[in-house]
Order: structure tokens, then sequence, then C-alpha cells
């Protein structure tokens, strides 16, 4: 019986290459000791996403889960009780239901954000690269003058002119975040495929005659995408933080909404006594450091792994 060979294309070869890199990463990950807490902790919060209908039933005949259920209306916040386990916040917000729910608030700010600051970034950065020219020119000029922005004041500013229009509410903050947040992603993606569009499959594929938008989306785009996801999904915390921020200067979800940020800003007037209201700001502040701390510290490890100046030092 003849022994066959199996053979790789040329294209394929890279995507290979980056499929051993992905599994000795992971591999790597799963040895050290802080990536693993802080996947731990990541884990967590997609347990108590997953099953908040469980932990925290939203009250019968209510509109919108995610809308927190009072206790009344009094102003000063009350103490952990058998009914309302973390205490209340000022307006009598249940701070239990809050941060149970506020969890998925979390993920959706943050997923939603990376998501579409990614498909933006990813289509500027590769349109500059493949193109070059007076199209890189153009379009590296309009990531620049983006880039001249503080990040946090041109969101908050963004954010302050479009709620008079969009009314208060999640998608306020995330589009102002998208708008601020979407220019390193063209950047390193625009690398990549400056250095990948030499390689010897992509000019074997214009020599064949294959059109342009075919090869920047078959052969160059996958050989070049994978440093810019992992970037992406490292930014997490950071726009959960940043959309927490928004939250509590009145600039995010509306009032009422399960969301950490604004739990933290109807603890501002009694803040100067924490001594006897620290639960408005423990609970819903700790679920925000450790959401943001457990995708750092993934982030510093995969920093770590993928960064060819560390890996000698470590």
């Amino acid at each position: 019986m003849a022994q066959q060979t199996l053979t790789l294309s040329p294209a394929s070869q890279p995507l290979v290459r980056q499929n051993s890199e992905l599994s000795k990463m992971l591999r790597q990950i799963t040895r050290n000791p802080l990536s693993i807490v802080g996947i731990f902790f990541v884990l967590i919060f997609v347990g108590i996403a997953v099953f908040a209908p469980v932990i925290a039933p939203p009250p019968a005949g209510t509109r919108d889960a995610y809308l927190i259920p009072r206790d009344g209306f009094k102003a000063e916040p009350q103490p952990p009780n058998a009914e309302h386990l973390f205490g209340t916040t000022e307006g009598q917000y249940d701070i239990f239901y809050g941060v149970i729910w506020g969890t998925r608030t979390a993920f959706l700010a943050g997923l939603l954000i990376v998501a579409l600051a990614l498909v933006i970034g990813l289509t500027v950065g590769s349109l500059a690269a493949y193109f070059g020219g007076w199209v890189d020119d153009i379009l590296m000029r309009i990531t620049e003058i983006f880039l001249a922005f503080p990040f946090v004041i041109a969101a908050l500013t963004l954010a302050a002119v479009l709620q008079p229009k969009l009314g208060r509410g999640l998608y306020t903050g995330i589009i102002a975040l998208v708008v601020f947040g979407w220019m390193s992603y063209a950047r390193l993606i625009r690398g990549d495929i400056l250095s990948t569009k030499e390689r010897e499959y992509v000019l074997a594929a214009r020599s064949l005659g294959v059109r342009d938008w075919r090869i920047l989306f078959r052969h160059i785009l996958p050989n070049s995408i994978f440093p810019v996801i992992v970037v992406a999904s490292l930014e997490i915390g950071t726009y959960v933080l940043s959309f927490a921020a928004l939250s509590f200067l009145g600039l995010g979800a509306e009032l009422g909404y399960a969301d950490w940020g604004q739990m933290l800003a109807l603890s501002r007037n009694w803040i100067t006594n924490l001594s006897k209201y620290w639960y408005i700001v423990v609970y819903p502040g700790m679920a925000l450091l450790f959401f943001v701390l457990g995708w750092n510290l993934i982030g510093d490890a995969i920093r770590d792994i993928v960064d060819p100046r560390l890996r000698g030092t470590k």
C-alpha cells in the first residue's frame, strides 16, 4: 500500500502554527498561580450571572428583572437583615439584588463595548494596512485625532452630550466608550497586517488574481487577528470599570438599574459615616474590585507569555 503524506497549503500553515501557540499559551496560563486566581474569580462571576434568577429571584410581576426592588422611599440606608441580606441603599434599593444582577450588567457592558470597539478597530486598521497610500494616511490621521483625547474625559463628555438625546441608560455610556475605545485595536491590527501581507502565501494569492477582499478576509485577517483578540479580551475589566465610573457620575445606567457604579453613587451622601453605613460601599465595591481584578490577573499572565521581552525574565 502506498504511503500517503498530508501536506498543508502555505495559507494554512500559519493557522496551524497559531493553534499550536494558543494551546501552548493555555497550558502556561494554567500553570501560573495568579492567572488561576483570576480565572477562579471570573468563573465565580460567570456562575453568579448565569444563576442570578435563582440566587436573587425577581419580584412577581416585575416588568424588568434588572430593576432593583425597593422597600419604600426612606432616605437613610438600612443595615443587613433577614429580608435584605446586604442591607439597602439610599432610597431603599436592595443591595444584594443589585450586586447579583449587576454581574450581568457588568458582562453585558464589558463584552458589548469590547465587541463593538474591536469591529471598528479591525475595519479601520485592516483597510489602512492593506490598501496603504492615501487610504492609510487618512484613516491613521483620524485614529490619531481620536487618540489625542483623554479616554475617560472624552467618554464622559460624549455621554453628557448623548444623554439628553438618547436618555439615561446603558447604551449612552456604551456608545461613549466605544467611540473612544477602538483606536488601539486599529493600530495593533495595522502593524500585524503590514508584516503579514508580504508573506509568500499572500503574494501567491495576488499572482493568481484573487480579489483583494478575499485575500484580506481569507488569508490575512485569520493570520493577524489573534494578538488583537487577546488584547481585547483583557480589556473587559477596564471597560467595566470605566462604565461604572460613568454610572457613578449619572451618565450610565438609569436610576434603579442593577449596576455596581450606580449603587456606589447611591452611597455618596453617606460615605462620611462609613463606620455605620459600611455595607452600602463594601458589597458593590468588592464586587467591582474582584471582577476587574480577575480580568487583570488573567491579562498579566497572558502579557507575560506573549511578550518576548518578558519571557526571559520569568
